[in-house]
């Protein structure tokens, strides 16, 4: 009995990697339209709950005033004229230009791999937004409003909740990637070779 035949592998090109298959050809990973509409629909929605939430803690409690919310959690205003934790409380001028460098090289890795991953408009859309809206504040009155307090952490604010949830977002997509694929089902399914 002769086995079956093997499907051939066509290979292209004459560059050095001419002997890659045509199915690992690359492909342009640069954002497309839709995903640089999601990125932006992400981010100044984060921008916009930031700052409304930031405003109405403002307007309605006293600086230093906090209202018992359930158990440990409160609403607490406080202002933050440094970064997590209030580190570099004396260096504004350092994190504007900080952040701002950080959020450029963000766009510009969307840019150039926005289409890597399905999840790169949400993670970067959430951490970008809630830079900038934390960004604004720093430029526009040298400090940021905190207000969610557990109080066994400090008070920290929306922008500072997206940013942490849009990090995490990329490292489990990271995480994702890195575990080894499973057979598709087609594989698994067909009978063993003599």
């Amino acid at each position: 009995m002769s086995e079956p035949a093997r499907p051939v592998e066509m290979r292209v090109g004459s560059a050095t990697d001419g002997l890659a298959p045509l199915s690992v050809a690359e492909r342009s990973l640069a954002a497309s339209l839709t995903e640089w509409l999601a990125l932006a629909a992400i981010a100044l929605s984060a921008i916009a709950a930031d700052q409304a939430t930031k405003r109405l803690v403002s307007a309605r409690l006293q600086l230093d005033e906090g209202l018992h919310v359930v158990g440990p959690f409160w609403i607490h205003h406080v202002r933050n004229s440094g970064i997590a934790f209030g580190l570099f409380a004396s260096a504004t001028a350092a994190v504007i230009v900080l952040t701002g460098l950080a959020v450029a090289w963000m766009l510009g890795y969307f840019a150039r791999s926005g289409a890597r991953h399905p999840v790169l408009p949400v993670a970067l859309g959430l951490v970008i937004g809630g830079s900038v809206s934390n960004l604004l504040d720093r430029v526009r009155l040298g400090y940021v409003t905190d207000f969610l307090d557990f109080r066994y952490w400090p008070a920290f604010n929306l922008a500072d909740s997206f940013i942490v949830i849009g990090v995490g977002i990329l490292l489990a997509a990271l995480v994702a990637a890195e575990r080894e694929p499973r057979p598709s089902r087609h594989v698994r399914d067909a009978p063993p070779r003599r």
